[in-house]
């Protein structure tokens, strides 16, 4: 249920009908627009349906919400989120350019990967201290020593950071070191996992399951918004099909159909969509034609010697190339790389 204030409304007013509504026992969240406030009514909808809400000082109206997701649909906030991360804001005409490895291997090959990507243009660092691998024998990543390392590099060169987490355990400890949470897509309906990141106030990049329909990617990004976490973005990395010449399909249709449907910013890996370096720039520059809000890119500067997913990654030459062209498409749709 959505409840929209009056213009002359009162802060009085909206205090009002916040302690109302969780008088009631259900869950309030405020959106202000430009001319509008907003208030989405959250709870069982038997409760809302008994209740006089149009009667509470300074409704104006109360609509509902026919999307399961509400909080994250277009019925409840108009216009698209923008997030910030770090200095970075992602949605509204703004691209994130995230890249780096697959993996935080040790300080020196991030530093060199790090100074590469900052110097074509890339303005979120990215690498994985926890690594969900297919087998227990592969690589897992470096634990909290990669967190410090991507931390401490991130700061060198003034880009905030994000790296995955895993598991409810390790919200407290990756909260420490990143400025934006990772949820990839094995993780993606760990709702646990999705309520206790809710509970922080860190952006989320939310990574649609392998075989998750674009339903199924809003109501996980529900389980963040509703716990109060309203930093989120989306990301589409593919889904499995019967297609074999890749890693994954690339699903670019879901840009638009996500914005259709959410008031969120979404992005788009071509990395993992395709899981090939040949196939990663023509994706990347249909992503942002498509209206992505950015890409997400893995880079390493020796990808035959990557402990995770090196086949998949670009040389540094080859994302300074890519950077080069995705500035002049950018800017012949009138968005920024910030």
């Amino acid at each position: 249920m959505i409840i929209v204030l009056k213009p002359e409304a009162t802060q009085s007013d909206l205090e009002h009908i916040l302690k109302r509504i969780e008088e009631w026992g259900l869950r309030p969240h405020v959106s202000r627009g430009e001319h509008r406030t907003i208030v989405g009514v959250i709870g069982d909808e038997q409760k809302l349906q008994a209740q006089p809400l149009a009667a509470l000082p300074g409704v104006e109206q109360v609509l509902p919400i026919l999307k399961p997701f509400k909080l994250a649909s277009r019925e409840f906030k108009k216009s698209d989120t923008v997030i910030q991360v770090g200095r970075v804001r992602i949605g509204g005409g703004s691209l994130a350019m995230i890249a780096g490895p697959c993996a935080v291997e040790n300080y020196e090959i991030l530093d060199t990967i790090a100074a590469a990507v900052k110097a074509a243009g890339a303005n979120i660092l990215r690498g994985g201290a926890f690594k969900p691998r297919t087998s227990p024998y592969s690589f897992q990543g470096l634990g909290e020593v990669g967190l410090r390392i991507l931390h401490d590099i991130g700061q060198k060169y003034d880009m905030p950071v994000v790296t995955e987490v895993m598991d409810p355990r390790q919200v407290e400890l990756v909260n420490r070191y990143a400025d934006m949470f990772q949820i990839g897509a094995r993780n993606m309906q760990n709702f646990d996992l999705l309520r206790e990141v809710g509970r922080t106030q860190k952006p989320v990049l939310l990574k649609r399951g392998m075989s998750a329909t674009v339903k199924d990617l809003l109501l996980s990004a529900e389980y963040i918004l509703s716990e109060g976490n309203q930093q989120v973005v989306l990301c589409e990395r593919g889904v499995r099909t019967f297609e074999d010449s890749t890693r994954n399909t690339l699903d670019l249709s879901a840009v638009p159909n996500v914005k259709g449907q959410s008031h969120l910013p979404i992005i788009v890996d071509p990395s993992h969509a395709t899981g090939r370096p040949d196939l990663i720039p023509s994706m990347a520059r249909a992503a942002v034609a498509a209206g992505a809000d950015g890409v997400h890119i893995e880079v390493h500067c020796a990808p035959e010697k990557a402990l995770s997913d090196g086949p998949q990654a670009l040389l540094p030459s080859q994302y300074a190339e890519l950077m080069r062209e995705l500035r002049r498409l950018a800017e012949l749709l009138g968005k920024v790389i910030s």
